[in-house]
């Protein structure tokens, strides 16, 4: 691959390079949680604000997570919204084979019957109403139809594959 001015040394794409650029991404932190025969859940980045009129926001959850099969067939999700206080809530929610939703997580059930966790900075209760396919991922379109955006505090980012405050 050819350099150019500023912009370094092209490499072609491949998963890690896909992992190497979006570390450099500082995201939000988002838990998404659905209900089942057990209330699954997990931490994402990917969470996005896709329309306002209707209310519609985005996620990606790979095909091969432990949530998947709940996420594939629940009506309804759990969208929460991480503060810096929440750094642990966040890697238990990122762990595989976690018990998410043992103590210390502290969880009540919302409306729909989806777990919504205590203590985050906003959350939504959204119906869904597409999953598209995107390679080993589906993308979940999902409308808001409550919500509380009351929580105290600052967001949880995520960069460079740790979990940080907001400094100003």
């Amino acid at each position: 691959m050819t350099a150019s001015p500023g912009l370094g040394t092209a490499h072609l794409a491949t998963p890690e390079l896909l992992r190497s650029v979006f570390r450099r991404h500082a995201a939000g932190v988002a838990v998404i949680t659905a209900p089942g025969p057990r209330p699954v859940g997990f931490t994402a980045t990917s969470l996005t604000s896709v329309a306002a009129e209707p209310p519609v926001v985005s996620f990606g959850i790979g095909t091969g997570s432990s949530s998947w099969p709940v996420v594939a067939e629940a009506e309804h999700v759990g969208v929460h919204i991480l503060g810096e206080h929440q750094r642990e809530l966040a890697g238990t929610f990122a762990r595989s084979g976690a018990d998410r939703f043992a103590p210390p997580t502290q969880w009540r059930t919302g409306p729909e019957g989806v777990p919504l966790l205590d203590g985050v900075l906003a959350w939504l209760v959204c119906r869904v109403v597409a999953r598209v396919p995107a390679g080993d991922h589906r993308i979940v379109l999902a409308e808001a139809v409550v919500g509380d955006p009351a929580g105290a505090g600052r967001p949880l980012l995520y960069h460079q594959g740790r979990f940080n405050g907001l400094r100003d």
